[in-house]
């Protein structure tokens, strides 16, 4: 069995209006919110979906059901640290994660560095072993025409 595994974790959201914009707990300023069962928050999804990838454990959906009326409007970082807890269980911690978040608006840089405290803080991980990058997908598709918002995350584990 190997020491150290990869993960990969993807996600996308609708926006609409009357949601708030979340991304890893941050509410940004926005017009529009992530529309889902839960918060909607597509960061915290996708990153539970790499680590839980990663631990070959399954994947979101599995652990927490759009179909059950538990999950209706749960916390999205609740979830996150109730699945990583898992990941541990299984005898793996996060060594690091390199995330990508694409939407029109709002601008991430500016909450960049609260974005990668509250991830920290969620998996018990230094800061400098989480970075967040905001990227625009240039007008083009539903993420570009602003109908939605899109992360990708990669996550090395280790055995502990």
């Amino acid at each position: 069995m190997s020491a150290i595994r990869v993960g990969l974790g993807w996600d996308i959201h609708r926006l609409v209006e009357g949601r708030r914009f979340l991304l890893a707990g941050i509410c940004l300023p926005n017009d529009k919110g992530e529309f889902g069962h839960s918060d909607g928050d597509v960061l915290a999804h996708a990153i539970t979906d790499a680590l839980l990838g990663a631990a070959a454990l399954g994947d979101i959906g599995g652990f927490f059901p759009p179909s059950d009326p538990k999950w209706k409007d749960a916390d999205s970082m609740d979830l996150l640290k109730a699945a990583y807890a898992r990941v541990k269980e299984a005898g793996w911690k996060a060594s690091n994660l390199d995330c990508v978040l694409v939407c029109e608006k709002p601008k991430v840089l500016p909450y960049r560095d609260a974005i990668r405290a509250s991830i920290a803080e969620a998996l018990g991980i230094s800061t400098e072993d989480v970075f967040v990058k905001g990227k625009t997908n240039e007008k083009i598709g539903p993420v570009g025409e602003g109908l939605a918002v899109e992360a990708t995350v990669v996550c090395l584990i280790e055995r502990i």
